[in-house]
């Protein structure tokens, strides 16, 4: 079993449960790193300081049980500056820039829809490539510890079948974003969000692109995105068999050191 998740919301941005809630449950599941990742971005954001003070408390609380860690899950079009005292941060794509303002990837379907008909002219292929383009930016602008939920931009194809997923105007540009990603040395999650609240029939990435991020030498972290306390290891044992499926054998966890940094671990994949 996966004792470890980095991709946890709280009603301190729009998950449903407390910090300590969470931290309750990772006890439950016997879980041994915890690492909360509250929202920074346009449509969702922490009162930081208010973050920063409750994870504190809890990492005094229970520290000596569980290996808190406060991170953020900060939008590639969002001030870095607002969260200094992050110790990860997940770089995510959740907006694409307009004409008329910032308008969301994954909000609601209507939203999608009406994006790529005022931006792209309804074409849903260059809706991808922008949306690639700027994903292939999230190091460059949020320093981020590792790469976020890649390919969010699918939130709804599952039902809408807007565009085909295997099709090269989709692959090609998220594959040159991906290919970049990995020159510069990001990890990627392997995000169970979607899988475990019934959205997706696939994780982030897709089987096809985690095929890819292998070859390409990447690194993974499996996370389940878990917006409520009983998703907290949602997905995990799909997540560990697709990624040993794609060739990868070993993930990797975020731990405090002994002098309170944060450091990478890996952990064989066939252990778990």
């Amino acid at each position: 079993m996966l004792k470890a998740n980095y991709h946890t919301h709280t009603v301190l941005c729009d998950g449903k449960n407390t910090a300590e809630e969470m931290v309750k449950r990772a006890l439950d599941l016997g879980f041994e790193h915890l690492g909360f990742s509250g929202h920074m971005d346009p449509g969702v954001h922490m009162d930081w300081p208010t973050y920063v003070a409750e994870v504190s408390r809890l990492q005094g609380i229970y520290g000596e049980r569980l290996d808190i860690l406060m991170g953020v899950e900060l939008d590639i079009v969002y001030d870095p500056s607002c969260c200094p005292e992050a110790e990860y941060v997940i770089g995510s794509t959740h907006f694409l820039p307009t004409d008329k303002g910032l308008m969301a990837v994954d909000w609601t379907y209507e939203v999608l829809q009406q994006l790529c008909l005022e931006s792209f002219g309804g074409d849903w292929y260059a809706l991808a490539r922008a949306y690639y383009e700027l994903e292939a930016q999230v190091y460059d602008r949020t320093h981020c510890s590792f790469v976020g939920h890649f390919d969010l931009v699918t939130r709804f194809n599952d039902q809408a079948h807007d565009f085909d997923e295997t099709d090269p105007r989709y692959t090609g540009p998220a594959l040159e974003a991906m290919k970049h990603l990995v020159e510069q040395g990001v990890p990627f999650e392997i995000n169970c969000g979607g899988v475990n609240r019934g959205r997706k029939a696939e994780l982030y990435p897709r089987h096809e692109l985690l095929h890819a991020l292998h070859d390409f030498g990447g690194e993974i972290l499996i996370n389940s995105d878990a917006h409520q306390a009983e998703k907290l290891d949602g997905g995990f044992d799909v997540a560990i068999a697709t990624a040993i499926e794609c060739g990868f054998t070993h993930v990797n966890i975020l731990a405090h050191d002994l002098v309170g940094g944060v450091e990478f671990r890996q952990l064989a994949l066939d252990a778990l």
